[in-house]
């Protein structure tokens, strides 16, 4: 059984508020295969191309891949802020929907009585959600932990390899083994440093805060975030991430990009330092294609309230609003 999930809009835009975004979603069966397809429309300009979301997996192992869901139409392509744009920030939140999507898809062949059909959505669903955890664990350093210890292990046994060597006068095999323990050592304490980084990290933002870019001006709201940079070094090159104060080991997040602002650059990873929340609460109206699957709303101060899904994958508490009276004088009034 394979399942292809295709996301498509024509003629569409990305202006007006998330809640104006209506989606259509079918179920059928076609020669074996389970096909469920999404439609997104939005209004104005037109600025969506189709894309798609694709697993590719073969015997005993499953590939997660996703797609630009959305381009923008216009504009300059290579403005300095698209230097921050991230394709594989965009991935994680097309997967991010992808699940949702999957998990609704079963709650709804239950509620037709299509079991067998659930089941097969079910095993699907969690056939992605292990890879995405094995993918989370080697980009987001959440393995390093164990990783670290493994090297511990392996050095212990190294060390007791190399005890044996010289008792036995073997000091060839001893000058072999000894290179291996400074490589193992070095390697262990790179594991250790990224696991304690990733373990300790202090966010000075959360998730669904709306912010605003201290260089280039734009405003978005945060969907995700890691306690380091966790792009590739080509990535980080571009970004000129080396010309930063606190360079890659500082919180990065990714941001969703007013597309009224920006409509080419909608994704972004963005450094702690590059990012600056606003003086007064913003409740300036703020568009996004992907806010509507993301968030349930906003809330009284403007910021967005993230989906349960989306506090549960970065393991967030939820935020409430502190109480202001003058909010229920002025509900009162009204």
């Amino acid at each position: 059984m394979s399942v292809t999930t295709i996301t498509a809009s024509t003629h569409s835009g990305v202006c007006g508020s998330a809640n104006a975004s209506r989606r259509c979603l079918r179920l059928r069966r076609s020669n074996g295969h389970i096909i469920f397809g999404t439609e997104k429309r939005f209004l104005s300009h037109q600025c969506v191309q189709k894309n798609l979301f694709s697993d590719k997996y073969g015997q005993g192992s499953t590939r997660v891949e996703a797609g630009w869901f959305f381009r923008g139409g216009g504009g300059d392509q290579s403005s300095d802020a698209s230097s921050e744009r991230s394709e594989s920030a965009n991935e994680d939140i097309l997967i991010f929907f992808y699940q949702l999507d999957l998990a609704t898809r079963v709650q709804y062949a239950l509620n037709l009585e299509e079991y067998e059909i659930a089941n097969q959505l079910r095993n699907k669903l969690n056939e992605v959600e292990v890879e995405v955890t094995k993918q989370r664990e080697t980009q987001r350093g959440l393995s390093s932990k164990s990783e670290a210890q493994d090297k511990g292990l392996s050095l212990l046994r190294l060390r007791a390899d190399l005890q044996n060597a010289i008792e036995n006068e073997n000091y060839p095999l001893a000058a072999e083994i000894r290179d291996q323990i400074s490589k193992l050592e070095a390697d262990s304490l790179a594991a250790s440093i990224k696991a304690q980084a990733f373990e300790k990290a202090e966010f000075g933002f959360r998730l669904g805060q709306k912010v605003r870019h201290k260089k280039y001006g734009y405003r978005a709201v945060i969907c995700g975030m890691d306690p380091v940079c966790c792009e590739t070094s080509s990535w980080m090159e571009n970004a000129n991430v080396d010309q930063l104060t606190r360079g890659p080991d500082q919180p990065y997040y990714q941001v969703l990009v007013d597309v009224r602002e920006d409509p080419n650059l909608l994704v972004a990873y963005v450094p702690e330092e590059n990012l600056l929340a606003p003086e007064e609460p913003d409740k300036a109206r703020f568009d996004h294609p992907y806010a509507s699957f993301l968030f349930y709303g906003v809330d009284s101060a403007g910021d967005f309230i993230p989906v349960k899904q989306l506090r549960e994958k970065y393991n967030r508490p939820r935020h409430e609003v502190p109480y202001d009276p003058q909010d229920e004088r002025s509900g009162d009034d009204a």
